[in-house]
């Protein structure tokens, strides 16, 4: 079974999700491999380092319906095991972040760009839309700093972050996280582990039966 998942490293629900889909995976039976996909729940440029409660705001207008939307989600990352520091997070443009994640790819560190990436945004505030900062969380977990930086000046990985994008919109993505197993079921958002672990078995049962057909 492969599960791909389209993901946005500033997105709470995605790091929540991901989080949720390893736990399941611990116990489940059978082959599973995870491919993470690049999306952007906001492509539009970020100037300078910006607190993400004030852009929020900018964009919703009503400062306290922010403040509920994010203690009403750092409540239930709390509950597995999960800090979010709003207090501390930055607006970023993803869209490097994400050509760094296809980098660390290539070196099979995919899953741990990410889960690098995310708790820098989540808890330590980094600006995930400055090289520097990328390139310095890419040597946390061995990669070449300096190559990383390279890559990032470049125009490499554009175009699977491209595909990514383009993939999402033709299979009609408008949320994360999203996951496409064997891509032919899809399980939208950060499922309930209860929930999740019954769906990959009736997937898993499904796929059974048609093979016997």
């Amino acid at each position: 079974m492969n599960i791909e998942i389209w993901h946005d490293l500033v997105c709470p629900w995605c790091y929540l999700g991901k989080r949720r889909l390893e736990a399941v995976l611990l116990g489940y039976p059978g082959d599973v491999t995870m491919t993470f996909r690049a999306y952007q729940l906001d492509p539009a440029p970020v100037p300078a380092p910006l607190p993400i409660k004030q852009a929020m705001t900018a964009k919703i207008g009503d400062p306290r319906r922010v403040e509920q939307m994010f203690q009403h989600v750092t409540g239930i990352a709390r509950r597995e095991g999960l800090a979010l520091d709003y207090d501390r997070a930055l607006a970023a443009n993803t869209f490097d972040a994400h050509r760094l994640v296809a980098w660390a790819a290539a070196q099979e560190l995919q899953l741990n760009m990410i889960e690098t990436l995310q708790r820098a945004h989540f808890i330590d505030g980094v600006d995930l839309g400055a090289h520097r900062e990328l390139a310095r969380l890419a040597g946390e977990i061995g990669l070449d700093g300096r190559a990383a930086l390279a890559h990032l000046a470049s125009p490499a990985g554009t175009d699977a972050v491209n595909a990514d994008l383009a993939e999402a919109r033709e299979l009609g993505i408008t949320s994360v996280p999203t996951f496409v197993v064997d891509r032919r079921y899809v399980i939208q958002g950060a499922q309930e582990p209860a929930a999740l672990r019954s769906a990959l078995s009736e997937i898993a049962r499904r796929e059974a039966v048609d093979a016997t057909r």
